[in-house]
């Protein structure tokens, strides 16, 4: 069978399973997935806790490291390297080869550990913590 023949049926069937399905039914859906969800929740916090109580930096320090890196790595490319630009531009030297990187690439990492913390401060302000 052809693909887009395929899509064509995946669509209609869930065409047909959206409109007779029942009230409850969708009920009982929803309330499996907030179960499955909230058991994975559940498994990471676990995880998080054995994580964060372990002796070794190598096991509970690798979050708050690649925090450090992303704040030093921020301050280098906002603050930092125009300081040092200036200061030697003032003294009268070009500043060659001054390292500069492509911050985009770090951005996804730094907004989900945002995120993340955002979310910790929430369950803290409203007792879950």
């Amino acid at each position: 069978m052809p693909k887009s023949t395929h899509n064509t049926l995946r669509k209609a069937a869930g065409l047909v399973d959206a409109l007779y399905t029942s009230d409850e039914e969708k009920l009982d859906r929803q309330a499996a997935l907030a179960r499955i969800i909230s058991r994975g929740d559940a498994l990471q916090t676990q995880l998080n806790t054995i994580e964060g109580s372990h002796r070794s930096l190598l096991v509970s320090g690798w979050r708050p490291f690649i925090g450090w890196v992303c704040g030093m790595a921020l301050a280098w490319h906002f603050l930092i390297l125009h300081v040092v630009e200036f200061i030697l531009l003032s003294l009268g030297v070009a500043p060659v080869g001054l390292p500069q990187f492509d911050l985009a690439q770090m951005d996804t990492i730094l907004f989900g550990m945002l995120g993340l913390g955002t979310l910790r401060t929430a369950e803290k302000a409203a007792g879950r913590a």
